[in-house]
């Protein structure tokens, strides 16, 4: 792939997780399901995380597989803090709870938290793959 074309992945991947993000925010001002707020907070993270991925040529295709490489590629080899790493595992076990494993509703203060962090997770990718790609 030639590296105009990543490039193009990596800003499609980046407006995919600010939409997430917008979405996400978008909801919890109109006082949404919390779970839904979730759901695009770790969605905003995850596509950040395929642009990080795109990056160095290696995207897997499932969730579990992101999330591993993200630490193996980003955390352990100290470019990202192991906070990143934390946030991400939370959203993801907090998606993966509200949408597929139990009826207990997700709290707004959880989904504000997620938010929060989702936002502060791709502002920092972003700013890392400015700085790599030049976009």
């Amino acid at each position: 792939m030639k590296k105009e074309e990543i490039a193009s992945l990596i800003r499609y991947r980046l407006e995919q997780a600010r939409t997430a993000l917008s979405d996400a925010k978008f909801l919890l001002e109109g006082d949404r399901s919390p779970q839904s707020i979730v759901n695009r907070a770790y969605y905003a993270m995850f596509y950040s995380v395929l642009a990080l991925l795109q990056n160095i040529g290696r995207v897997p295709s499932k969730h579990t597989g992101v999330i591993s490489l993200f630490d193996t590629e980003f955390v352990l080899k100290g470019v990202f803090p192991r906070e990143l790493s934390k946030n991400f595992h939370k959203a993801f076990e907090l998606r993966q709870v509200s949408d597929y494993k139990t009826f207990n509703p997700v709290s707004k203060e959880k989904a504000e938290e997620t938010l929060k962090n989702a936002h502060h997770f791709v502002e920092v990718v972003t700013k890392y793959l400015a700085e790599q790609v030049k976009l």
